[in-house]
């Protein structure tokens, strides 16, 4: 029983990492269209081996070091970034073959909190003040909309009356969360952004200022792995976008067409908005996030006493 689950993750894994790949040569050809030009079309049929070209590229250039970084935290740090991006895919509601977690919700705030770590181990083990900048900002970028994905999660549950993703799929058989509380829908997707470090939240990344962020130091494997974690991150925050306000059983195909849609709609708002301003960023955390969530927490737990009231 522990080698069938061992083989079925192993094999979720794998095919995570293939979804990477091609969701990067996605983002590039919506971004080339939307730009009016072509995006990658010369490696392969359309471009489509463009992803293995990078990545072999990527992970056969000379590894560099920093002379005066922190050598074990510095080379930990983006290993330890994808291992948590990877493991948080145990908690998808599969019928067969994978773990049974009746406390999800909970493993999936836990991992997104030790997100934080690893980008805070990147940039203070460069020893640069780019690095360190960067890394300072994602973490208080992270930590603060960390706060409105919780207590938006804490909304749905009080309607599910449980803290198993499986709870989701039954109870919105005959109605999504999104069509009973679509601000939540509009709220989560933007702190799912910011989140991710993605447009219009890409702080942690920005230019001018600070010359790609965090992982000024990184070339190479290490910044492939960092990469690599960003998009996998993506790839789950879509699929559990779908599961929590699009609910459909996994084993469907419009399940997957859904997750497409939500990840296409993270590279649409790349090509679309421009970065945020940075003092603004707090402001639109605790004067708008936090008090439609807080609302919608108070009145979905309103809601189901007074259900329970009834019923009882």
């Amino acid at each position: 029983m522990v080698l069938v689950k061992f083989i079925s993750y192993l094999v979720l894994l794998i095919m995570v990492l293939v979804a990477v790949a091609f969701f990067t040569l996605l983002e590039r050809k919506i971004l080339g269209y939307i730009q009016i030009r072509k995006g990658p079309n010369k490696v392969g049929f359309m471009g489509l081996l463009q992803p293995f070209a990078d990545a072999v590229k990527l992970f056969t250039k000379e590894q560099t070091f920093p002379t005066l970084s922190n050598f074990v935290p510095y080379y930990l740090s983006p290993i330890i970034s994808l291992f948590i991006s990877l493991v948080i895919w145990v908690v998808l509601p599969y019928e067969t073959g994978l773990f049974s977690f009746e406390l999800g919700v909970l493993f999936f705030l836990c991992c997104m909190s030790a997100g934080v770590y690893s980008t805070m181990g990147a940039g203070w083990a460069s020893n640069s003040k780019y690095s360190l900048l960067g890394c300072l900002r994602a973490v208080a970028q992270t930590i603060s909309y960390e706060v409105s994905l919780a207590l938006i999660l804490l909304s749905l549950l009080f309607l599910v009356g449980g803290l198993d993703l499986s709870l989701f799929e039954s109870y919105q058989r005959y109605i999504w969360f999104l069509v009973v509380g679509g601000p939540l829908g509009l709220l989560w997707f933007a702190s799912c952004l910011a989140e991710s470090n993605r447009t219009p939240f890409d702080f942690a990344e920005g230019e001018s200022e600070l010359v790609s962020g965090f992982n000024t130091e990184y070339s190479a494997g290490g910044f492939a792995l960092i990469f690599m974690a960003e998009y996998a991150s993506i790839l789950f925050l879509s699929t559990l976008f779908s599961i929590l306000f699009l609910g459909s059983a996994l084993t469907s195909v419009i399940f997957y067409l859904k997750v497409v849609f939500i990840g296409f709609s993270f590279v649409w708002v790349r090509g679309t908005l421009p970065r945020y301003r940075y003092d603004k960023l707090m402001y639109l955390t605790w004067k708008s996030f936090l008090p439609v969530s807080l609302n919608y927490c108070i009145f979905f737990s309103g809601v189901m006493v007074m259900f329970l009231c009834i019923i009882s």
